[in-house]
């Protein structure tokens, strides 16, 4: 189920344990052909240029503008949806990727369309494990030229988004993952692993 428009309740965050409906998973690392048309995107051009000012509220603290959040790494974001089952779905793939990172010269994080307690109840432990971000008001992915979730992207310390994609196609995961490990000089993550779901369109970021 789809969050509402902001100001009204929220569904509970979806379960990633209790998803039942759950695309087909691969039985092996090995990509399949690419399909005729893809269900998300991804860019190795700039593809959106983020103000710097724009907040982000860490969980359990205060908001501060995104240019804090640059000034040592360009930051590589997986953004969520937790009231989807598409989001749901991405989250121990998403958390393989962006582990593959720790201790690359970029800070990797969550960015979550919610609050801080429903961030919480859908991450469980990964919302300590990683930097996670909290976004009631989804202006995130919008402000990162971003429209469909799950997503997965580098934005460079002056604020460009350097690569995305949106939804789960693991080719243009890929891509964005080899942006990253081009620029931090880091090895590159295995896309698509054994267990990961079958490719998939994400959900609209607004909500």
């Amino acid at each position: 189920m789809h969050a509402g428009m902001v100001g009204q309740p929220r569904p509970t965050p979806t379960d990633p344990a209790a998803s039942t409906v759950r695309p087909q998973t691969r039985p092996a690392p090995a990509a399949p052909a690419a399909p005729a048309q893809a269900p998300g995107r991804a860019s190795l051009a700039t593809v959106a240029t983020v103000s710097t000012g724009l907040e982000l509220t860490a969980l359990d603290a205060p908001p501060r503008p995104l240019d804090d959040w640059l000034t040592t790494f360009p930051l590589a974001p997986v953004i969520l949806d937790p009231y989807t089952a598409e989001s749901a779905w991405i989250l121990d793939t998403a958390r393989r990727v962006l582990l593959n990172y720790r201790g690359a010269g970029c800070r990797i994080c969550w960015v979550v369309a919610c609050g801080a307690d429903d961030a919480r109840r859908f991450l469980g432990p990964y919302a300590d494990e990683l930097l996670t971000f909290t976004d009631p008001d989804r202006r995130v992915a919008p402000a990162f030229g971003i429209d469909k979730l799950p997503a997965f992207c580098l934005v460079r310390q002056d604020g460009s988004v350097a690569a995305e994609a949106q939804g789960w196609d693991p080719d243009q995961w890929r891509t964005v993952a080899e942006t990253i490990s081009e620029l931090t000089h880091w090895s590159r993550p295995v896309i698509p692993d054994q267990g990961d779901p079958a490719p998939y369109a994400g959900t609209p970021a607004r909500g």
